[in-house]
């Protein structure tokens, strides 16, 4: 990130062209998501200095590898030993026990599934967040208002944060409830071939199961936050994109040497107050109005372009930042296609299980405390795929729109091409689908919770059912 993202800017940077201002760029954008990345396992090649000796090179290399290997056997082995204890209970018929621990089942097993997914695709997507680093825009066109990718930037790093913490404390939470309530008992209920509450043995089947919950929070939390972050940011392109479009005239004049107080009229035509603006012009970001004045002054003496060239030097400029981000947009869909897949079916089984377990089980007061910190989260978590990939579609249309509040038609003449190829190529809807099968949205959301409560509701007929029988 430049400079701006310590420090909101609060005048136009002094460049002609959003080339420029990608090279003020100091700071990645995804350091943050790389290093939880490489904490939480999920790095088995990390990118380490060329300073380092080649014998340390190899060792935390080694060590990053182990690092992935542990936490998958963590996470695998305890969906083998929630698989035991499912079988064990269904012969009892008690559907509390076989739901509470199904529901661990599917926590852990997706848990280890997303573990070697991202660690499969590691330099895949570490190559894909350097390309973002160096391809993005940081600031629209040089026009009479601009934006820039502070906002969006700011809230996928406190997006990153946040989410982190949430998934993490809730699961924590679970883990400790033994040491809180004072009891000596293992905070997940699994089978094991082994007396695990036996003097020596407690403190290492206790600790494994406190780290495999840290592992759940952490992996749980890594595919949402890497997901929202991407979509921000992306959202960010796409209103960068949109203010350069709107911007193409007034960028030409601005290279062109136009006068003060045309620049003004035209700022004033297209900066309106706001009770005749466009609502939701922009998906995040904030147009400013760019200080003429200052502008003029910083920069000199025109350019020798006329405003035909230079409208079209900017409408090249907005191609190939259009064309960056369909690209984005088809890596991102390809990246997360087959783990949204997954992700919507352990949702729909963890919702429905944990909506089920909270209604019919015990009322033990952190009992319900723990299932309502995974119901929330769970739900969070479907709420915000879903509602990005919404965002995404609806938003990724409106490059045509954006295109028509500008004065660009005054020398369409001399871009006719470039115009049509533009006006074609913004007709194609961005979309995340879940392994090619549906579009993650709104109506995505929809369908997983009616699915979730329709096999709760055949959960309570069952124990109906068998409360009938036994009576």
């Amino acid at each position: 990130m430049s400079s701006s993202g310590n420090k909101k800017p609060e005048t136009w940077p002094v460049c002609s062209s959003m080339a420029a201002s990608r090279r003020a760029l100091a700071m990645p954008l995804f350091r943050l998501h790389l290093r939880i990345q490489l904490l939480v396992g999920l790095m088995p090649k990390p990118s380490l200095p060329a300073w380092l000796p080649t014998w340390l090179h190899s060792l935390l290399r080694l060590l990053a590898l182990l690092h992935c290997l542990v936490v998958l056997f963590i996470a695998l082995h305890l969906g083998v030993l929630f698989s035991k204890t499912t079988l064990d209970a269904l012969p009892t018929g008690k559907l509390e026990d076989i739901t509470d621990a199904l529901t661990m089942t599917v926590i852990y097993f997706f848990t280890a599934y997303a573990i070697g997914y991202w660690c499969v695709h590691s330099e895949r997507l570490v190559q894909f967040l350097s390309h973002i680093n160096r391809e993005y825009r940081h600031h629209s066109l040089a026009g009479v208002s601009f934006v820039n990718m502070y906002t969006a930037y700011r809230w996928a790093r406190n997006f990153t944060t946040i989410w982190l913490i949430s998934c993490l404390s809730g699961c924590i939470f679970w883990g400790v409830t033994p040491l809180v309530l004072g009891v000596r008992t293992l905070p997940l209920r699994c089978w094991y071939p082994f007396d695990a509450m036996a003097v020596y043995v407690y403190s290492l089947v206790y600790a494994t199961q406190l780290y495999g919950q840290i592992i759940v929070g952490a992996i749980f939390s890594f595919g949402g936050f890497m997901f929202v972050s991407l979509c921000l940011l992306l959202l960010g392109q796409f209103d960068v994109l949109y203010c350069s479009l709107k911007n193409l005239d007034a960028h030409a004049r601005l290279l062109g040497g136009e006068p003060l107080p045309a620049l003004c009229d035209l700022q004033q035509e297209l900066l309106l107050d706001e009770s005749t603006c466009e609502l939701g012009e922009y998906a995040l970001l904030q147009e400013h109005a760019t200080d003429l004045e200052s502008f003029i002054m910083a920069r000199g003496h025109p350019t020798s372009l006329s405003l035909t060239r230079a409208a079209h030097a900017g409408l090249v400029e907005c191609v190939r930042l259009h064309r960056f981000v369909l690209e984005y947009a088809a890596e991102l869909e390809q990246l997360f296609s087959p783990y949204c897949l997954i992700k919507s079916l352990q949702i729909t089984l963890q919702l429905c299980l944990l909506v089920f377990v909270g209604v019919s089980g015990s009322r033990e007061v952190m009992r319900v405390i723990n299932q309502l910190q995974y119901l929330i989260l769970t739900t969070f978590e479907l709420l915000m795929f879903t509602y990005c990939g919404e965002l995404l579609h609806r938003h990724s249309v409106r490059a045509g729109d954006a295109f028509w509040r500008g004065a660009w038609w005054q020398h369409a003449p001399h871009m006719r091409q470039d115009v049509l190829i533009f006006l074609t190529n913004s007709r194609r809807a961005v979309q995340v689908t879940a392994g090619k099968f549906y579009v993650m949205d709104v109506s995505r959301l929809r369908s997983v919770i009616t699915q979730a409560f329709s096999f709760l509701t055949l959960l309570q007929k069952l124990a109906a059912k068998k409360t009938a029988v036994e009576s």
